[in-house]
């Protein structure tokens, strides 16, 4: 860790949430004039080390050195200090503020920033504009420009270019390989291989928390990046008894016909029976939230249709989606609670719109909302405030409303994602259950492992389009994993 070109360093750096192992132990090394990539499936522990490179969390054990010096970062202004800036997978802006008021909280050179702005052609943004009200790419890129307007040694960029544009992807590698020619260094988070093949050096590979790999990227194909974050043994994600062709599915519950939405959705068609549960796989950033919000009433499409019940429906709310039995459990289940309000009036919440008095819960409508209760196993010790429920029982109580109201096709957008394995397993147990009750279910997941343990078929998306759709059953990891990543199956 004390070479001299080493900018940036980690050796056994460990981190656990609780009993969550995020962690296990990162040998990292990132030298000058380096754009190195971080990889890993999801789940692997990328963002976990970045914040702890930030400044945003602690390591629990291990040890960071930067230029050769052990540093404990306490707060992300001690690893701004230090010569460390991030751009983050979410951008870390405050909403309800302007832009010019951010990065007067952000401490940054003002004409430098302006500059920056500039070299991605957007010399003319209005710093007065509320940041809410900015289209995410141009987040990206103010939040790019006020990290290297710090002028710091290294770069972190997690995810960074999964919400831009092609041309404003190649200003960013622009940007890196200046980046470089001055001496600094880059570590680049991306589930893009051709963006890793294109502009990183080296490749640290990360699996079930740990460096299993650091390959030079002039030295490996992407098959082998693969590969290396799946390990050498691909079991099959699947069981045999949700094979597609051992289950008799209803008639169509919902289709989609070419449907698009400006750069984000191109031409997906697709469609699943009562009784079916379909998976979608897919990489950060390819499209596959915004489908959702199509499909569930959130954004109207550009182009093509929707049919349920092999009827054309146009949804110009989720209230539209939800009256033609189509509902959502989103990937965020913060936004879908009432935090302050009881377990029982959020699963009853479906049911207000008929209700006068949406604080009353009428006696006839109570056995309905006891029986969700029940069924998933909610626990209740803290009903008064939904907010006081671990993380695992608000997303029941998400699940349970729309069992309370009913609904003909359900959206599951990674519903287990940052839930413990018991409430894993209850999930796809209740999701078996409804299919086999008739239930239509298209299920977005970011565990590969889930797609055999629930799903019949899956479709894979990547730029925003239907690329492959494979048999749940016989889907492995690497299958599913390849074509997420647009590339073929190897002969």
């Amino acid at each position: 860790m004390s070479e001299p070109n080493v900018l940036l360093a980690t050796q056994g750096v460990a981190k656990s949430y609780g009993p969550v192992i995020a962690l296990r132990s990162v040998d990292m090394t990132v030298r000058s004039g380096e754009i190195h990539a971080l990889l890993g499936a999801n789940g692997a522990g990328k963002s976990t080390l970045v914040k702890i490179l930030a400044g945003v969390q602690s390591a629990d054990a291990g040890v960071v050195a930067v230029d050769g010096r052990a540093v404990h970062f306490r707060t992300p202004a001690d690893a701004i200090d230090a010569g460390i800036a991030t751009v983050f997978q979410d951008p870390a802006l405050i909403p309800d503020l302007s832009v010019a008021q951010n990065l007067r909280l952000s401490r940054i050179d003002m004409a430098h920033f302006r500059e920056w702005l500039a070299w991605f052609d957007l010399a003319q943004l209005d710093l007065g504009a509320m940041v809410r009200e900015l289209p995410l790419e141009t987040l990206r890129i103010v939040d790019l420009a006020r990290a290297v307007a710090r002028n710091p040694h290294v770069l972190l960029l997690d995810e960074l270019t999964a919400a831009l544009t092609a041309d404003q992807a190649e200003r960013v590698f622009a940007l890196l390989r200046e980046w470089k020619g001055q001496g600094k260094a880059a570590v680049l988070i991306t589930h893009r291989l051709a963006e890793v093949m294109h502009i990183c050096d080296q490749a640290t590979i990360l699996r079930d928390g740990r460096n299993v790999a650091e390959l030079a990227t002039a030295e490996v194909t992407e098959h082998q990046l693969v590969e290396a974050m799946l390990g050498a043994s691909i079991a099959p994600t699947g069981n045999a008894e949700h094979s597609r062709a051992e289950r008799r599915f209803g008639e169509v519950a919902l289709e989609v016909r070419s449907l698009s939405a400006r750069h984000f959705v191109h031409d997906v068609s697709f469609a699943v029976r009562a009784g079916e549960i379909l998976g979608l796989v897919a990489l950060e950033g390819q499209g596959q939230d915004r489908l959702f919000d199509l499909l569930s009433g959130n954004r109207q499409p550009t182009a093509g249709e929707i049919l349920v019940g092999g009827q054309p429906r146009h949804f110009s709310s989720p209230y539209d989606a939800v009256r033609q039995g189509v509902v959502l459990v989103p990937g965020d289940r913060l936004i879908a609670l009432l935090p302050n309000q009881s377990v029982q009036h959020n699963l009853a919440t479906p049911l207000f719109g008929k209700l006068t008095s949406w604080w009353r819960i009428p006696r006839d409508e109570r056995p309905r909302v006891n029986r969700a209760v029940e069924q998933l196993s909610i626990d209740t010790r803290a009903a008064s405030q939904v907010r006081r429920l671990s993380g695992g029982n608000q997303q029941k109580v998400v699940l349970g409303r729309w069992l309370v109201s009913g609904f003909r096709t359900l959206l599951c957008f990674d519903p287990t994602r940052g839930i413990d394995i018991q409430t894993k397993r209850e999930i796809y147990s209740l999701l078996r259950e409804l299919a086999a009750q008739g239930a239509a279910i298209v299920l977005y997941t970011s565990e590969l492992a889930e797609i055999g343990l629930v799903c019949d078929r899956v479709l894979i998306m990547h730029g925003g389009r239907i690329v492959d759709e494979q048999d749940a059953a016989r889907a492995t990891e690497s299958s599913l994993l390849t074509a997420a990543h647009g590339l073929e199956a190897p002969a």
